[in-house]
């Protein structure tokens, strides 16, 4: 199996239980576009890659497709078996998939295709596709309209050395540019989470480069978000913060 970058191999699998329980799924209508646009559903063979915890993965099972999920980092596997058990989990990468040639329907990527090496894991999703396959894509991202949002932001640059985001490409240009699929449509989806301090502050914990800081620089960092929240955030009657998040969508079908 081909290599993932240290910081993704080796801080997803330290926060593979913060990434289960700080992450967020998807809203149903996210869910229900790409289904639409990507022909997902009985008698349909999917590939979740780069699959995590499988917060997308139990969508697809549910779905009614046939559901392959590949994840190369064990942690996460372990957490995915779990979650997911309705979906049959591979070890490989997307850059190499344990899968033949023209052996599914379409491949789904949630939150991940920023780490891939693009033209490579392009051409790989290409061979595993059938003619004219689908491939989705889709992202769980803060909304920043929300002032909370950026002091969070701003927060875990102070502790962790950059904000969230900071090491993602162009990656739409990049996959565009291998000339191997076209654009279907793309959409966007707005997925307001209600979450406690401590969950706000897993979905923090499970940023790779947070969870390879060494504990107490973890642990400070933590504490402040948890102090952020209660001061920044607002807590409602219940005990939660909206934690606004924004789904974005992206279809594309395989060419040739």
């Amino acid at each position: 199996m081909s290599s993932i970058p240290r910081e993704a191999a080796v801080g997803f699998d330290r926060g593979a239980g913060d990434y289960e329980r700080g992450r967020p799924g998807y809203p149903p209508a996210a869910i229900a576009c790409l289904a639409e646009q990507l022909g997902i559903g009985p008698d349909r063979r999917v590939v979740d890659l780069a699959a995590g915890t499988g917060k997308l993965t139990r969508d697809l099972v549910a779905l009614g497709a046939e559901v392959v999920a590949v994840e190369p980092v064990a942690g996460m596997r372990a957490q995915l078996e779990r979650a997911a058990p309705g979906a049959e989990v591979r070890a490989g990468t997307a850059e190499q998939m344990p899968l033949g040639d023209g052996t599914v329907d379409a491949v789904l990527v949630a939150q991940a295709f920023h780490w891939f090496d693009i033209p490579a894991a392009a051409t790989e999703i290409h061979r595993v596709l059938v003619p004219r396959g689908g491939l989705g894509i889709i992202r769980n991202e803060w909304d920043e309209s929300a002032d909370w949002v950026d002091d969070l932001r701003r927060l875990i640059a102070d502790h962790a050395g950059r904000p969230p985001g900071s090491h993602r490409r162009d990656w739409r240009a990049a996959l565009e540019a291998t000339g191997l699929f076209t654009r279907l449509g793309e959409g966007d989806v707005a997925n307001p989470v209600r979450v406690d301090t401590d969950t706000l502050a897993a979905r923090v914990a499970s940023m790779s480069y947070v969870a390879m800081l060494d504990d107490p620089a973890r642990g400070r960092l933590l504490d402040a978000v948890r102090e952020l929240a209660t001061t920044r955030a607002g807590i409602g009657s219940d005990g939660l913060i909206e934690t606004p998040y924004r789904t974005h969508i992206f279809a594309y079908r395989a060419t040739g």
